[in-house]
């Protein structure tokens, strides 16, 4: 369907802006490499050529002790104006408009990072930093505020078309708004009144600073998803306040970094918050932006028809694919490279401290050095493995000019990704798998299913370098009784070469094992449509509903270490390992496999020998790389080993993909 809504102009303040997709604000740390400012000059000109309307950039800290250290990200002291320029510089130049965002982290600043002690409303330490904050007096919140309108004054200084004030997300905004984490009793806290004011004052301040012509956003939280946290009902009479004390646009925010529900994970159905941006859009008269899990620019077009926000902000979808919005433009829609919400190289590395990358598009980051150039010279080149290494691998030597042929001995493309679909909350991953389709028939690769290539076969059709993505082999660890016919290793369920019973015990607990137990715990069968009409005729309530969907299935995981879930991401894993727990899988570590019988497992946990009754025992305890083609091949012509082939250990798609993506730019 051809987009509409979405591209219709809207003014947020006294800025036209050309269509109503927004970049939402991400941290993504360019600014720790040398030439850090320029990267991420690089990396936002490359999203503004993409067509969308307004970029938001990572938090740029107002003060020393709300930063999260880096050099570049801080807008506190005037000679901060000049790091900041070529930011906007670059953005105007590839014709787009760009807004910096005021960041103050409160009791989310690390004191590793900035050196300075964190500060807060109230001494109240957050569950995910190790430093607790001291409470602000009322001289250094009237400091505080002047600095949000200082640095709103240096971004316009510095050429921005905006400023977004960032008050969502559980930061030092949010934190004097909510109950749960200001328990003062003067004038900055106590009743919803005295919570709210730091906010509001802060946008006032920034709005004279700024004038009446200068963009101010701001974010604020929709939900606050912290137990007696902010009510829905003082959201709606905090959006009113900031709209009242200045602000030209909304921006709804969902979730704090330490709420134990998931906000932007796979697992999260697209658009499962945009209810919260059309509340607050019905209680003001200014623009209101929706976030939250929409990756596809139709979805976006829908939300604004709908007339449940003015804009709407895609964040991570925008590192997935800097051209989503021209790309939509022009209705080719088949050609996006769709945001999956892993979290895997965005969320995952900034938080290890690492610079932010996409699964996807690992080219993110390295705009400059990875721009695809024609191959100087053109080669016949054979990428043998469909998985996401080998796709990645032939995608960008074909685009480069190569002549690439793709063989795959499966009768379809995709590898272990085509297992991943099937787990409940990754049907995302099928985008992928359309995406790489999609660009391999359009870049003419020559596609072999069902071929399992030899090496006399190789030479002999005159290729002349070989990538080799061949994957893993699962491995079977040395244990008695695994040849008995209950036992089946987990390719087998994902194939469906096998019936698995009630009662099933998991030899392995990584992301594999994981992901399995997942499968084997959730009925499948019953769509969310089918539920849908369950809970709303009342045959069944949420609880009997819960029953059904539920396979009745006990699965216990086992691990020899002390860690589950091993392999999946560090911003995902509590979720994933919570929503297991909760469909009553058991995960035993530290245990000594004794032997498979008819019977079940006989282990040694806790020092107390035990069976474990199954029906189907699955072998998941990782696999060992696919690389006996290479040593056939090696010293007859030049081989390239990338993804499980070069090295296994838990499956890992960021890996391939970038691999993939690295050697076909090499060749």
């Amino acid at each position: 369907m051809a987009i509409k809504w979405v591209m219709e102009p809207i003014q947020i303040g006294s800025l036209a802006l050309a269509n109503r997709i927004i970049m939402g604000s991400m941290h993504v740390g360019l600014e720790r490499l040398e030439g850090g400012v320029h990267r991420l000059a690089s990396f936002y000109a490359e999203r503004a050529k993409g067509k969308v309307g307004l970029i938001v950039t990572g938090g740029v800290a107002v003060s020393p002790e709300g930063g999260m250290g880096e050099d570049y990200c801080n807008a506190y002291a005037d000679e901060h104006i000049e790091r900041l320029r070529p930011l906007p510089q670059a953005v105007h130049a590839a014709g787009g408009r760009i807004a910096m965002q005021l960041f103050h982290a409160g009791r989310y600043a690390y004191k590793e990072s900035t050196g300075l002690e964190p500060v807060a409303p109230s001494a109240l330490q957050a569950p995910i930093n190790r430093t607790r904050p001291r409470e602000m007096n009322p001289e250094e919140i009237e400091r505080t505020i002047q600095a949000f309108a200082d640095a709103a004054l240096r971004a316009r200084q510095a050429g921005f078309d905006g400023v977004e004030i960032m008050g969502s997300e559980g930061y030092l905004i949010n934190q004097f708004l909510s109950p749960v984490t200001n328990h003062r009793t003067d004038e900055w806290g106590g009743d919803f009144e005295r919570r709210a004011r730091f906010g509001v004052e802060v946008t006032k301040r920034v709005r004279e600073a700024v004038g009446s012509d200068f963009p101010v956003i701001f974010r604020m939280s929709g939900l606050d998803l912290v137990p007696e946290s902010t009510t829905m009902e003082e959201t709606i009479r905090f959006a009113r306040m900031i709209q009242e004390a200045g602000a030209d646009a909304l921006n709804v925010g969902i979730g704090w970094h330490e709420s134990k529900v998931p906000t932007i994970a796979m697992m999260v159905p697209r658009g499962a918050y945009v209810w919260v941006a059309k509340q607050v859009k019905d209680a003001v008269s200014i623009p209101v932006i929706a976030s939250n899990r929409i990756n596809d620019v139709r979805h976006a077009d829908a939300i604004i028809r709908d007339q449940s926000a003015d804009l709407v902000s895609m964040a991570r979808p925008l590192l997935a694919d800097a051209e989503i919005v021209k790309k939509s433009i022009e209705g080719r829609y088949e050609d996006v490279n769709t945001c999956i919400a892993c979290n895997q190289a965005c969320l995952d590395h900034i938080f290890s401290g690492e610079t932010a990358s996409c699964l996807v598009n690992p080219a993110v980051g390295r705009e400059e050095e990875w721009r695809l150039t024609p191959a100087p010279v053109k080669k016949k080149v054979a990428v043998i493995g469909g998985g996401p290494a080998g796709m990645e691998a032939a995608r960008v030597l074909a685009e480069r000019g190569h002549q690439v042929v793709l063989l795959e001995k499966q009768p379809r493309l995709g590898g272990q990704l085509n297992y991943a679909v099937q787990v409940p909350g990754k049907l995302e991953f099928s985008e992928t798998l359309r995406y790489y389709r999609t660009q391999l028939s359009k870049l003419g690769v020559e596609i072999r299913l069902g071929t399992e290539a030899s090496a006399e076969e190789i030479i002999d059709e005159g290729f002349e370098e070989v990538v080799l993505a061949t994957g893993v082999t699962p491995r079977m660890p040395e244990l008695p009784g695994l040849h008995l016919p209950h036992v089946v290793h987990y390719q087998q369920i994902f194939e469906k070469e096998v019936s698995v019973g009630n009662r099933v015990v998991i030899v392995g607990a990584g992301g594999i094992a994981c992901d399995l137990s997942h499968l084997l715990v959730e009925n499948t069968q019953l769509s969310a449509e089918a539920a849908k009409y369950l809970l709303e005729y009342r045959i069944l309530d949420s609880r009997e509903l819960q029953q059904v969907q539920s396979t009745k299935r006990r699965v216990f995981m086992l691990r020899r270490g002390k860690h589950v879930g091993t392999g999946l991401g560090k911003t995902t894993r509590w979720a994933t390992l919570a929503n297991l727990k909760r469909h009553g899988v058991e995960m035993l570590t530290e245990v000594e496999y004794r032997e498979i019988t008819a019977d079940g497992v006989r282990i040694v946990h806790a020092g107390e020998e035990r069976l474990l009754p199954a029906d189907t025992v699955v072998i998941a305890a990782g696999s060992t790389p696919n690389n006996r083609l290479y040593e056939a091949l090696q010293g007859k012509l030049p081989v390239h080993l990338i993804g499980g082939a070069r090295e296994a250990g838990e499956l890992d798609a960021k890996r391939a993909i970038y691999e993939g993506a690295s050697v076909g730019r090499s060749i």
